[in-house]
């Protein structure tokens, strides 16, 4: 059975992964999204190289082999519905589910798992917009047209539909500012010099720095015949 280490790691190269949508993940990037120095990140790919469970390349990066990759959707689908599970039953908020997750994700069984999704009704995301994985391994309303806030230009329709920072401070911020998912608004301006871009989502103005707007996600709706 997988140490709660080993699967932390195969997660961690899934999630970097699909966010940069490489192939491979370098050690440093590694590092920093477990805030580990890169030597204990280079010991720990060496075993997971060892286990078959990742190939890795000094200097080049490391890549989930198969095995290693559908362990790491498993933890994936674990920690997104414990997440929704938590803020739907217990009523936690969107800030809160991350941490919990991260313990419980490695104690419950996949028959629980699989109960939570069917009481959930098989949801597509979780409560930050992130695709969850359906017990085949394949993702769930994965919005692929999805695009950063910071890239709209003026006058453009969006629906606010995934958050990439879900650090606590970030995910309160967009809470006082009563901006959430599936909140529809119009991009308002987008001063790219400046850095830049407001937005008006029904009542609540949005104004934010492009470093800050590349994490809110949101799909360009059609315009209106």
């Amino acid at each position: 059975m997988p140490s709660f280490t080993v699967e932390n790691y195969l997660k961690a190269i899934l999630q970097i992964g699909m966010r940069d949508d490489a192939d491979l993940v370098s050690t440093g990037a590694l590092a920093d999204r477990l805030s580990l120095s890169p030597g204990t990140v280079t010991s720990m790919l060496k075993t997971l190289d060892e286990s078959e469970l990742a190939a890795y390349t000094p200097y080049e990066g490391v890549r989930l082999t198969e095995q290693g990759r559908k362990l790491a959707i498993r933890m994936l689908r674990r920690h997104r519905l414990i997440e929704l599970f938590l803020v739907k039953t217990l009523d936690l908020s969107w800030d809160q589910v991350h941490e919990e997750a991260e313990h419980m994700e490695h104690a419950v069984s996949d028959f629980l798992v699989d109960r939570i999704d069917e009481f959930l009704g098989r949801p597509t995301a979780d409560p930050h917009g992130d695709p969850i994985p359906a017990p085949d391994g394949t993702m769930r309303g994965e919005a692929d047209s999805a695009v950063a806030l910071s890239a709209c230009e003026q006058g453009r329709s969006v629906r606010f539909v995934r958050v990439v920072n879900q650090g606590a401070d970030f995910l309160q911020y967009l809470s006082r500012i009563g901006l959430v998912l599936g909140a529809e608004g119009v991009v308002t301006a987008n001063e790219k010099d400046a850095g830049l871009v407001s937005a008006e989502f029904g009542d609540v103005p949005v104004s934010m720095g492009h470093s800050a707007a590349q994490n809110v996600l949101v799909e360009v709706l059609a315009e209106a015949d």
